[in-house]
């Protein structure tokens, strides 16, 4: 029998716990979570979209894993009872210097397959009434559900079939015992045939303490802050309304999208979160931030996008600013139609020459894998790669 020690209670470890006991039935399957419950970081403050992949680059990981994923995610809420909404989603130029963006997102589109329509204003505003649009285009694969709910239907499922959830359970140290590894913990050492390390904003101290010493990258950590509309303005938004990315920047800019309850979450914004889990400006963890200060990437990443970056932070501090952001997609939002929610930090992988790490990242040390870079469409993604990490760590 084999012992396999997942690390981390986000989707992405259970959805992988759950593939290996699919692969590996007599396995004995262990699930360290530091937390008092699943699910507590990037997992539970996402937005709950299930995405096209429209963004990613044509064979990537990303793109691949999130077309199947969309699928596969879909079919697992619904066999599930969790609630699944196809909304669709529009991303809307709102002015001519943005449809170059536009155009080059709908190629995209085309090129990995997806289902795409470009609209003119009034075909926009058939959709979204209140947005204010030159051109759009329509992604009708995009949906919403529950990501927690998806979480919670797993692990019953893996403690049905008997698998250990260790919640509250940190992991303290790793060691290599021949070819297994000893995992210290808060709550006890577990002896691991195979460890996989999913946990997220901590997964690149995991992978340097299981000797994974040659990694061109670190988790930096950006905070994104969150809005919801009062229920007196959520009219104003019907589905999912995303602006067109600005190419110089890595992230796709605040949008607005209606959640499985009927509430509407506007953001997020992306701030440097001065803790690996800083969900504000008073959380300041000094190790945390030294790791940050001392990557020369960081450095890099800061000087090409220091215009943008300043952008960002005036709009975290300023909720009048804020609201002129999402105003220029719902002209119609104002900053008294918003009411703060809480906010989620991006496990987000950055290479020392500046750059992101825009695509999945899984290493490997004998059988024990490493997930270093997961962070959206990966929710999406979870129970393809899921799957793709049992097929390395079973060894079929």
């Amino acid at each position: 029998m084999t012992r396999y020690v997942i690390i981390g209670g986000g989707i992405v470890g259970l959805a992988t716990a759950r593939a290996v006991q699919q692969d590996d039935p007599a396995a004995e399957i262990v699930v360290c979570e530091k937390e008092s419950g699943l699910a507590r970081h990037q997992t539970g403050r996402n937005s709950g979209v299930i995405h096209s992949g429209i963004y990613y680059a044509p064979g990537s990981a990303k793109a691949v894993m999130c077309r199947a994923g969309a699928r596969s995610m879909t079919r697992f809420a619904e066999e599930h009872g969790i609630p699944v909404q196809a909304t669709g989603k529009l991303i809307v130029a709102t002015g001519p210097d943005e449809l170059p963006g536009l155009d080059r997102l709908y190629q995209r589109g085309l090129d990995n397959g997806i289902e795409v329509q470009r609209l003119d204003r009034a075909g926009a505003r058939e959709y979204e009434p209140f947005v204010d649009a030159v051109a759009a285009i329509r992604v009708s694969a995009t949906a919403i559900t529950d990501y927690v709910a998806v979480c919670q239907a797993i692990a019953d499922e893996l403690a049905a079939k008997g698998a250990e959830l260790r919640l509250g359970s940190a992991v303290t140290g790793l060691q290599a015992r021949g070819v297994q590894t000893v995992v210290q913990t808060s709550t006890g050492e577990l002896v691991a045939d195979v460890l996989i390390n999913c946990a997220g904003l901590q997964s690149d101290r995991l992978a340097r303490a299981d000797g994974i010493a040659d990694l061109d990258c670190r988790i930096v950590p950006f905070r994104g802050e969150y809005y919801e509309l009062r229920a007196s303005a959520r009219h104003l938004v019907k589905g999912l309304i995303y602006p067109v990315p600005d190419p110089d920047f890595p992230f796709l800019g605040v949008h607005l999208t209606k959640m499985v309850d009927g509430s509407v979450h506007a953001g997020p914004n992306a701030v440097l979160a001065l803790a690996r889990e800083g969900y504000d400006w008073t959380t300041i963890r000094p190790r945390d931030l030294w790791d940050t200060a001392r990557f020369p990437g960081f450095w890099r990443l800061a000087r090409k996008n220091f215009g943008e970056g300043m952008v960002e932070v005036a709009r975290s501090l300023s909720k009048k600013r804020f609201a002129a952001s999402l105003a220029r997609l719902v002209p119609d939002i104002t900053e008294a139609d918003l009411e703060p929610s809480q906010a989620g930090v991006r496990a987000q992988a950055l290479r020392t020459d500046g750059g992101l790490v825009d695509d999945f990242l899984i290493r490997q040390r004998g059988r024990n894998v490493h997930v270093l870079n997961a962070p959206s469409p990966a929710a999406t993604s979870s129970l393809e790669i899921g799957a793709h990490i049992a097929g390395l760590a079973v060894g079929r």
